[in-house]
């Protein structure tokens, strides 16, 4: 099946460690009973696996995109890995990422690499409360592209403040496609499949029920 990288990826999150399992308090104030931490993916290997997956899942997509762009930290190592698993995949694309000040000398200016211009999707690690999404797409605009799309590691489907997320809320505000590699769904039927952490089902499923929001349709 098409979709079995989805629970592949799972698998390769937990094995990294970048996947844990039992009490954490989330930004929101939130005793949540997983906790996805991308930063994790530090070392070559890892890294490029983690950019494999996302190509297959930006691919599986099917969206339409001329460049990436990676929000400055955590997203210009993703978007440059990213281009080249999509490059390995039979699919260039030049990508592009910030500054978090501008430079007013040698080359100048706030963004590096390709130049931004037709639609351009955004890479990063997971959307919490959507900030660097967000200034993202003001970058963009601001250079007169489209922003298309956003490809996360893992979206946790859950409220934000309100009765949707934040994944939701900036699919609806901007009126663009988010792409998540796998999702709580896919987390929860590997729980069922792996005895080792099955024991987790539960307490995942319990924290679903009050603070998840459906799947997308």
């Amino acid at each position: 099946m098409a979709s079995d990288f989805r629970q592949e990826f799972i698998r390769f999150a937990v094995n990294q460690k970048v996947l844990c399992f039992g009490e954490f308090k989330t930004k929101a104030g939130r005793l949540s009973p997983y906790f996805f931490n991308a930063g994790l993916f530090y070392n070559g290997a890892a890294l490029k696996q983690l950019a494999q997956f996302y190509a297959k899942a930006i691919l599986a997509a099917g969206i339409e995109f001329d460049a990436l762009f990676g929000p400055a930290y955590k997203g210009i190592p993703l978007a440059a890995a990213v281009a080249i698993a999509l490059a390995d995949a039979g699919r260039n694309v030049g990508y592009s990422f910030n500054r978090k000040e501008a430079k007013d000398h040698g080359e100048g200016g706030d963004v590096i690499g390709a130049p931004l211009a037709g639609r351009v999707l955004i890479v990063d690690d997971v959307i919490s409360a959507g900030t660097s999404v967000r200034e993202s797409v003001e970058v963009i605009r601001g250079s007169n592209a489209i922003p298309c799309g956003v490809a996360i590691a893992l979206d946790r489907m859950e409220r934000g403040a309100g009765e949707f997320s934040a994944t939701q809320e900036l699919e609806q505000s901007y009126n663009i496609r988010v792409i998540s590699i796998a999702t709580l769904d896919d987390l929860v039927s590997y729980l069922k499949t792996d005895p080792g952490l099955r024991h987790n089902l539960e307490v995942v499923d319990r924290y679903r029920q009050r603070y998840g929001i459906k799947a997308h349709a």
